[in-house]
């Protein structure tokens, strides 16, 4: 398999020095890739000329459709990435991580960008600020898809992960992507990215691919663009030491080496659910991937007196781990990704061993199953045990990047949560402990020092997700050494691909450019009701002001009778004596808010669809009996939702007969397209 980069809209190859992957498993050569030859500025200019504004001219929505089609192309081809995927190592489970993982983590994006998202090109970001007395100058901050490139460099361990998890945003903010899938499983990354563009569903020039040698790429960077890198420490040092970086000011995200912590707590001992939960989980950390996991444990935190019984456990628990050819249904840990890197894990494991002691394992003698163990990367799970953490200084800052873990012991709280921070920033670190008041002193002890923190107990020992799985709702990125950067993390993640820019200007000039309604800006009225007209036909800005209603204490009493809301301050003069809310009796709220649809809803079948919800609510004055209300509703904005119905958003404001606001919310409904 000779591998292609796909740049310009088609697969080139126009290097002619060859370089072999070798399979992690057998040792056989899989793959060639030819480096070299290719055009950098050309490629991110085709990026940024073709693909850019193919995607800036969608919406939201249409954006987040491209990403659900694409799910559905891939889950229906994803048994090629498995056959593929065994050569690096990795067992059918890891797989479902990989390939299974970074599908979901499309269909997720596509949910949320629908679901989250508006019908639109850019987004509002907060509210609306007063920048003057007479409110004739405000400002709203927006944002927009950058110009340029989302350039992605993606390690080894997760050839399609990787790469799903930052297309992902970067395709539903609007940014066409560049990506660099590391060389020595890019023939997973390259048949994932064949079947991206034989699907043709993603705009020309969305996708470029480059396997082998980046070459000249950074010197052609300019401030629109964003490099999204994971991998080792040194080279995101070198990467973002770049000259171009740094004058140009790009954007630069870092997930990289991370030394993982799982804490037991003192009362998760030996015979409690925790206890297991932690084995469990330390375990699986360390032989999922065959432990090439950024997220993975690199050291298990106990108290002293618990160390033995760790220790025990896990040999008991990884003894059961059968180590050899992936493809075998009785194999649960296949190889490291390839003989350069077994040799890596084994030196780092050296310098862990001038400070701890191996005590589960051995790399100089072990079984392998259905392979050969020297033609193979193979190695066997290895614990370790440092009996002086505090002392030590390699346990905290050697990462082996293999399925090894040390074993190290604490007295008391404060000592679990300096070893823990003594990583310097890592990824993730996961808690075991059922009691709430421990969790809390360790949640905010180590808290700035990791980018996730995971309390696992027997409440969700079920449904947990794991100390190793990143979800695409959350963020996944850390402080220090971790990278210092942030990925996923739902809605958070597209942000990172778009500029958030103030605009300052009049209420009527803003509300025309952002097309949403600010207080101040001129209101338009109709002889119609606002609820008559279609989605299409509704102008954003469009007012109605209702009749009045008067409040009397019947109504009060009736309402509180009818739902059991016998608050004292609608039912008790004497009891709202010097309150410092309430001048006496005063109406329920929420009676205002039914007084108040009633006053401006519009009876009859017509094209509002359904009022599907209120945000923003806020009471601002009380009323009392006696007092009378009206209604203000305008057209705040429109968003299309289909070909059936668009969303439209009502600024509603409750105000007494003199003018005075009573309160204010912004109501939901479902408007029908014109047929």
């Amino acid at each position: 398999m000779r591998l292609e980069s796909f740049v310009r809209g088609s697969w080139m190859s126009p290097g002619q020095e060859l370089a072999d992957i070798h399979s992690a498993v057998t040792g056989n050569v899989v793959a060639q890739v030819a480096s070299g030859g290719l055009d950098m500025g050309e490629v991110l200019a085709y990026a940024r000329q073709v693909g850019g504004p193919n995607l800036r001219k969608l919406t939201f929505h249409q954006r987040a459709e491209l990403l659900k089609r694409l799910a559905i192309h891939l889950s229906e081809r994803k048994d090629r990435l498995y056959q593929l995927s065994y050569q690096t190592g990795t067992t059918r489970s890891d797989n479902l991580i990989d390939v299974d993982g970074g599908i979901g983590t499309l269909f997720v994006y596509a949910s949320k960008g629908r679901r989250e998202l508006p019908n639109t090109t850019f987004l509002l970001d907060g509210n609306v600020e007063a920048l003057s007395k007479g409110g004739s100058f405000v400002g709203q901050h927006v944002m927009t898809p950058l110009h340029g490139v989302a350039v992605h460099i993606n390690a080894f361990n997760f050839p399609c992960w990787g790469m799903l998890e930052k297309l992902a945003p970067a395709i539903l903010a609007g940014v066409p992507v560049v990506t660099k899938p590391a060389t020595i499983t890019s023939y997973v990354a390259h048949a994932l990215v064949r079947m991206i563009t034989e699907s043709r569903i993603l705009p020309d020039g969305a996708l470029q691919c480059i396997v082998g040698s980046t070459g000249d790429l950074f010197d052609h960077l300019t401030c629109q663009d964003v490099v999204s890198f994971t991998g080792s420490a040194d080279t995101a040092q070198k990467l973002q030491r770049h000259p171009v970086i740094a004058r140009e000011s790009v954007r630069f995200i870092a997930e990289r080496d991370s030394l993982n912590a799982a804490i037991l707590a003192p009362d998760a001992g030996p015979g409690t659910p925790e206890f297991d939960l932690f084995i469990k989980e330390v375990a699986k950390e360390m032989t999922v991937k065959a432990g090439q996991k950024c997220t993975a444990i690199r050291r298990a935190i106990a108290p002293n007196a618990h160390v033995s019984a760790v220790i025990e456990a896990l040999g008991e628990r990884l003894a059961k781990i059968k180590v050899g050819n992936p493809e075998l249904e009785s194999v649960r840990m296949g190889p490291v990704v390839g003989l350069g890197q077994r040799r890596d894990v084994l030196a780092q494991v050296a310098k862990l061993r001038t400070e701890a002691d191996i005590v589960v394992g051995n790399p100089d003698n072990f079984d392998v199953e259905g392979a050969d163990r020297e033609r193979g990367a193979f190695i066997p799970p290895l614990v370790l045990h440092c009996p002086d953490p505090i002392r030590a200084t390699n346990v905290h800052s050697v990462e082996a990047f293999g399925p090894v873990c040390t074993v190290m012991g604490y007295d008391g709280l404060d000592q679990a949560v300096a070893l823990a921070n003594r990583g310097d920033g890592s990824l993730v670190a996961s808690l075991y402990t059922y009691d709430s008041t421990t969790a809390a002193d360790l949640v905010f002890g180590v808290g700035a020092f990791h980018g996730r923190l995971v309390l696992i107990d027997r409440d969700c020992a079920k449904e947990q997700t794991g100390h190793g799985s990143p979800m695409p709702h959350m963020v996944h990125g850390g402080p220090g050494r971790a990278g210092g950067g942030e990925e996923l993390g739902g809605m958070r993640g597209v942000h990172h691909y778009m500029q958030r820019t103030a605009l300052q200007g009049s209420p009527a000039m803003l509300s025309r450019v952002t097309q949403s309604w600010i207080k101040g800006a001129p209101t338009i009225e109709e002889s119609r009701h606002p609820f008559r007209f279609y989605f299409e036909d509704l102008a954003i800005g469009q007012t109605f002001v209702s009749k009045e209603r008067t409040i009397t204490l019947e109504d009060i009493e009736h309402f509180a009778e009818f739902t059991g809301d016998t608050f004292y301050a609608h039912m008790s003069e004497e009891a709202t004596k010097n309150h410092p809310f309430f001048p006496g009796r005063v109406a329920h709220g929420y009676l205002l808010l039914s007084f108040a649809a009633g006053l401006f809803v519009d009876p009859d079948l017509g094209p509002v669809l359904a009022n599907y919800g209120l945000d923003s609510l806020r009471f601002i004055k009380p009323v009392q009996p006696g007092e009378t209300i009206k209604v203000r509703l305008t057209t705040k904005s429109k968003s299309p939702r289909n070909e059936q119905y668009g969303e439209v958003r009502w600024d509603v404001e409750i105000m007494t007969d003199k003018g005075e606001p009573v309160a204010t919310y912004e109501l939901l409904t479902m408007n029908a397209v014109r047929p």
